[in-house]
């Protein structure tokens, strides 16, 4: 039986998916199928990793889900190059679909699938699933990348059409009659198999949320000390078990804020595209020789929440605790680790890649090197944010520090370990330095 697989990644869901739809459309029985990748799980420390826990209850819900439909899920750990050999020698493939990811690489990875596959004539087809335009779908007048967010914005809204925001059918087409059922299908991995053990995490609903709350998010969205401040949806727009259309139509409908906010995706995941270096080095060349102090004991100060400035502090321990940090925190937290003690945004980058649950690359390096000054949209370089400022700000009653410092106030919290204005001007001069001293290339 040639058979069809839909290759799943960033999209643990059956509704309203974009290359699922297109798969079950193919004529084809239809074999969903996910990849524990090893060239990315090797990197991941073992035994506990919250988001690892995440994906394989949502990779196994998938499968209940197709086994109930009367399909076969299929799961496979290891390279993803070499698993579609095996599929290859196994089973008679017609095409494989997907969708598509813009991260360095995944191009990369999607690249080399896609040869071992066209190789023995099957087609490789990736769709557009996790953003609402993408790649060189909004670019300047001149055919370059926006490297201003407002520009960019402005150019989104215009060209957005209701067709852009129509949830695809996969979830009425995911009946019998278009899945494939395989006999002899191998076991699906457990996460003992793998190396890991559970290590669970609080994850919120999956549904979109409350209209009211969104009619009031611009009100809300900044106050720290209020639980329910943000939609807490990132994670679920991370792994695709909320379709980012959804959410759009939702904030397109009731909140421009809220709509600006998430057009960031789309911005973020564009420039990565279009700028994969920034993964690993800062996009600004002026700014790639930062003389960084890479204190190692200061940084483990920060990692652990004892800095003496209480924002900071309750950003880092919610983080740890949580896997989840407030974009105000992430704010503060990542501005003093970068310009307070001149730490590389790169290590701080990392960090959050180990700890947050709604972890996504384009997002993560685009908002590290925003703060740093360093990115295709950045702060001034000069900007040194003053924590007891935003605490003032954004958690003026102290309900959010009180909730994660319970000792601030105390002998038993510590005093600030670097102050403000040496701080600043000791940034500013060594930013400066790196600045003035070379050349654009």
């Amino acid at each position: 039986m040639k058979i069809a697989l839909f290759w799943h990644r960033r999209d643990f869901r059956q509704h309203d998916n974009a290359g699922l739809t297109a798969a079950l459309q193919s004529g084809l029985p239809v074999v969903p199928l996910f990849i524990y990748d090893t060239d990315i799980l090797d990197y991941v420390p073992r035994p506990h990793d919250a988001r690892l826990t995440f994906i394989y209850d949502e990779v196994e819900r998938l499968a209940r889900q197709t086994e109930a439909a009367g399909g076969t899920f299929l799961a496979y750990y290891g390279k993803p190059v070499e698993v579609f050999r095996q599929l290859l020698d196994r089973y008679d493939l017609g095409a494989v679909f997907t969708n598509e990811d813009y991260e360095p690489y995944a191009t990369q990875r999607d690249t080399e699938v896609a040869e071992v596959l066209q190789a023995r004539g099957v087609p490789f087809k990736a769709y557009k699933d996790q953003v609402i335009f993408a790649k060189n779908e909004v670019l300047t007048k001149s055919g370059t990348p926006h490297k201003a967010f407002g520009m960019y914005r402005d150019a989104w809204v215009a060209n957005l059409r209701d067709e852009h925001l129509r949830p695809y059918p996969s979830a009425e087409l995911y009946r019998a009659e278009h899945l494939g059922r395989l006999a002899g299908a191998p076991p699906r991995p457990t996460l003992e198999q793998m190396g890991f053990e559970r290590y669970e995490q609080y994850v919120p609903t999956a549904e979109i949320p409350a209209e009211n709350f969104v009619r009031d998010y611009h009100l809300t969205r900044d106050r720290l000390g209020l639980a329910n401040s943000s939609t807490r949806r990132s994670v679920h727009l991370r792994f695709g078990t909320l379709s980012v259309r959804e959410l759009m139509r939702q904030a397109h409908e009731l909140n421009p804020k809220l709509l600006a906010e998430l057009i960031w995706r789309d911005y973020y995941m564009m420039l990565m595209w279009h700028f994969p270096n920034t993964a690993h080095e800062s996009y600004n060349p002026r700014l790639r020789h930062v003389a960084y102090r890479n204190h190692e004991a200061e940084y483990q100060r920060w990692c652990e929440g004892q800095t003496g400035y209480p924002l900071v502090d309750a950003g880092m321990r919610e983080l740890n605790q949580t896997g989840f940090l407030h974009n105000r925190a992430r704010i503060a937290v990542a501005g003093f680790l970068n310009k307070h003690l001149l730490i590389d945004w790169r290590l701080g980058e990392r960090y959050f890649a180990d700890k947050l649950l709604d972890y996504d690359l384009a997002l993560n390096v685009g908002n590290w090197q925003w703060v740093a000054g360093t990115g295709v949209v950045a702060a001034p370089w000069f900007r040194v944010f003053s924590p007891d400022s935003q605490l003032k700000k954004f958690d003026p009653t102290l309900e959010y520090v009180r909730r994660w410092v319970p000792e601030y106030g105390t002998k038993a919290y510590p005093a600030p370990m670097v102050e403000h204005k040496f701080a600043r001007e000791r940034a500013v001069q060594v930013f400066r330095q790196a600045y003035q001293n070379l050349p654009i290339t």
